[in-house]
């Protein structure tokens, strides 16, 4: 009897799709070339089925677009005007020459300012315990967090009413509901959650030996806070920032039920476009819609800038 143990028997390598041999899928031997057209055929339904909705978002835009440069063109030859004009004479110039329109646009660019800010300042706190520490009642935490995102726009508006019927909200009611507060706070109450969920993520992925070093020279938590986490997290922090204030000023359903949809009061952008197709018109409406098209635009390229991929937005 042999003392040295048996070995086992050696694993035959599985041959590649492009060396010519063939593989035994499902009982059948397949060959180079049919693995060859199915890997062809699997990401071709795949990029079929994703390609689907890339083609619907982009040919809204374009929509957008032709509607506006026939509009355009169509006024330039009823009314005998050179295409030089078409500078000073397309729905989006008309737009921003209304009165109207330029309140709800300075409205919009303070209150999701102020949306974007408050929601940064509550998120770098919120996602800072959820993502360091562990608790009772995390799980739920963590879970009431994601209610705004998931609710219907509608329900968020309905329900910051009816909050304002109890005290002490009921106190400021009258200086909150259907007044410029209100359009601030119907933008944070979504907002906020999207800056929460960025913020913990900017943390997961922060290393937190460096601030565990920093503690054990001295530091309070506090410090080592401010002057180690705070820096690393900081594009974190402006990826939060931009979009809480892309989320704020997409906003429609919370504003039009708490806020209203008050001309030159309450009206921003989003509001705007409710109310010009309310009183029929449309190329209004549409240049209303690519204004904001163009500024979401502008956010999400500058978020794709400062943000790197480890925080979740890529």
């Amino acid at each position: 009897m042999s003392s040295h143990p048996e070995q086992p028997a050696a694993r035959e390598p599985i041959p590649d799709a492009n060396s010519g041999t063939s593989n035994i899928v499902g009982g059948r031997d397949l060959d180079a070339r049919q693995i060859a057209v199915s890997n062809v055929l699997f990401y071709l339904v795949f990029i079929v089925m994703g390609g689907t909705y890339v083609v619907l978002i982009v040919g809204m835009l374009l929509a957008d677009a032709a509607y506006m440069t026939e509009k355009t063109f169509d006024s330039l030859t009823s009314e005998g005007r050179s295409l030089l004009s078409v500078i000073s004479h397309n729905p989006i110039a008309t737009a921003l020459a209304d009165k109207r329109i330029q309140h709800s646009i300075w409205l919009s660019l303070i209150s999701c300012t102020m949306s974007a800010v408050i929601s940064v300042m509550i998120a770098i706190p919120m996602g800072y315990l959820i993502s360091r520490h562990e608790f009772r009642g995390k799980r739920f935490l963590d879970a009431v967090l994601d209610i705004p995102i998931i609710l219907p726009p509608l329900v968020i508006g309905l329900s910051l009413l009816i909050l304002f019927q109890f005290p002490p909200f009921r106190w400021i009611a009258r200086d909150v509901v259907y007044q410029v507060p209100s359009v601030v706070l119907a933008q944070f109450s979504v907002a906020c959650a999207f800056a929460v969920r960025t913020m913990k993520a900017t943390f997961d992925h922060i290393n937190p030996r460096c601030e565990d070093v920093a503690i054990t020279l001295g530091c309070s938590r506090a410090q080592a806070f401010g002057w180690v986490l705070l820096p690393e997290a900081e594009r974190g922090i402006l990826t939060a920032f931009t979009l809480a204030w892309a989320r704020s000023l997409g906003e429609f359903g919370p504003l039009l039920i708490f806020s209203g949809a008050t001309r030159m009061k309450t009206e921003v952008l989003s509001t705007s476009v409710f109310l010009e197709m309310n009183v029929g018109d449309i190329e209004a409406a549409v240049a209303v819609s690519f204004i904001m098209v163009m500024a979401a635009v502008v956010v999400l390229i500058l978020t794709r800038l400062i943000s790197p991929s480890q925080y979740g937005i890529q």
